[in-house]
């Protein structure tokens, strides 16, 4: 999970303090010491952790705090809006070119994810009902070309490529003449990487920008790098105009030092995150929300996005209606969790519900996807008469349904109580005079 260790050592610390009517100053520090270890040891850069620190302690340590009836929950907001404030305070929009067509033109070094960001960035654009055009010049990279192309091809894209003999500014220039004539919107131009910063690619890159004067120049940067990520923004940062960053990998740094630094050294605002390989695990940058997800406040208006465009609205209204008339099966089960899949890893899930992380009822219950794997393994090696009525499956039917799936007799029986309290649950929930409308429901709860 995103800064998984970095909030669980926050939350804990915060526990303490909330945990006290009265604090006097010697608590708050005693706090802050912790919170600026929690935040070394996640590879925030030494200097934006002593300035974060400083100015949560000068508002901590006040009438503000000291005279509240809650002054644990008052140290935590202080820490989350400086949280926010230290991410980039709100969401940065991409900016669109007063005439079009837009021209967006990614950097970065080699392996940062710069062209499969080109794809991402495509998709959403294609979301919006505009016509992007990819433009391919990276010319060093063996196969660069060929890469976008099958991007290209999954997204129903163009691609403009003129081979990998061409120069880059040409190739720019001809692949802007393009998307003119055909009057396609945005540009998006994939350029090259090297391994490390040299005078050759920066050059290169300076020469592209002069030449096509880009709306906006986004930086590509690899969260699990850490502070070396921080280090390459801020020299591109210093030869190129870069208008913001695009950081990939979120989804594998648990530690979350690059995404928490990367701001106040630089001054540019992460626009999007990464959070996966596929084409659409490409989301917005909240400030607010990252912060309210590290310190345990979960991020509910994300998972509500995402639900929103994961659920299928048709299928919530026929749940509904077989809650409300109690004819709720296995394969109604098998079509919830494949929904849920679609939303994201459950982990990432759960640190978007407010108090999950530290939910007793949660610490000891496997909500990962292989869990979801082994119900999908059981529910799929059911007849279509077990999956319909549960009630016949007895004893050797358990005994063959847990051969098939690999999984034992015990796991077999757990699925088939949590189905049982499931569909009660749900039912309950459904009101039987519909005052829940419909939604959706993590299926193994």
């Amino acid at each position: 999970m995103v800064f998984e260790s970095l909030a669980e050592k926050l939350q804990d610390t915060f526990a303490k303090l909330k945990g006290k009517g009265k604090l006097n100053e010697k608590d708050v520090k005693s706090a802050l010491r912790e919170v600026k270890m929690s935040l070394l040891e996640a590879d925030v850069n030494y200097k934006v952790v002593k300035k974060f620190v400083n100015k949560v302690e000068e508002r901590a340590i006040g009438q503000e705090v000291m005279d509240s009836l809650t002054p644990g929950q008052q140290v935590i907001k202080i820490v989350n809006e400086e949280l926010t404030d230290l991410m980039g305070g709100e969401r940065s929009e991409l900016t669109s070119a007063d005439s079009p067509p837009s021209i967006y033109m990614l950097v970065g070094l080699q392996g940062s994810g710069k062209t499969t960001s080109t794809g991402k960035l495509a998709r959403q654009f294609k979301e919006k009902g505009k016509e992007p055009l990819l433009v391919a010049a990276d010319v060093y990279r063996p196969a660069a070309i060929k890469q976008l192309q099958v991007l290209g091809e999954r997204l129903d894209v163009e691609v403009f490529q003129m081979g990998d003999q061409n120069d880059p500014v040409d190739i720019v220039k001809a692949g802007l003449a393009r998307a003119e004539k055909e009057k396609l919107d945005p540009v998006i131009i994939d350029t090259a990487g090297r391994l490390h910063i040299d005078e050759e690619l920066m050059q290169e890159l300076q020469d592209i920008q002069e030449a096509i004067n880009p709306t906006e120049t986004l930086l590509v940067v690899d969260a699990m790098t850490g502070q070396d990520a921080v280090n390459v923004a801020d020299n591109f940062s210093e030869k190129l105009d870069i208008s913001g960053m695009i950081m990939t990998k979120l989804d594998g740094d648990a530690r979350g030092g690059a995404a928490l630094s990367i701001r106040e050294v630089t001054g540019k605002p992460i626009k999007f995150a990464g959070m996966g390989e596929k084409l659409d695990q490409m989301e917005p940058f909240h400030p607010d929300r990252m912060a309210s997800r590290i310190l345990g406040m979960g991020d509910v208006l994300s998972l509500i996005e995402k639900a929103e465009k994961s659920i299928d609205k048709e299928k919530a209204k026929d749940l509904e209606r077989k809650l409300r008339e109690d004819s709720f099966t296995f394969e109604d089960f098998l079509d919830q969790l494949d929904q849920v899949r679609n939303m994201g890893p459950i982990s990432d899930l759960m640190g978007m519900i407010p108090g999950a992380g530290k939910a007793k009822q949660l610490k000891n219950m496997q909500l990962d996807d292989s869990e979801l794997d082994r119900i999908e393994a059981i529910i799929s090696s059911m007849t279509p008469e077990e999956r319909r009525n549960p009630k016949v499956i007895n004893g050797s039917r358990r005994r063959r349904i847990a051969n098939g799936s690999g999984t034992s007799i015990q796991e077999v029986n757990r699925l088939l109580k949590q189905f049982k309290q499931t569909k009660k649950m749900m039912k309950q929930l459904s009101g039987k005079g519909g005052k829940k409308k419909s939604g959706f429901n993590l299926p193994f709860m």
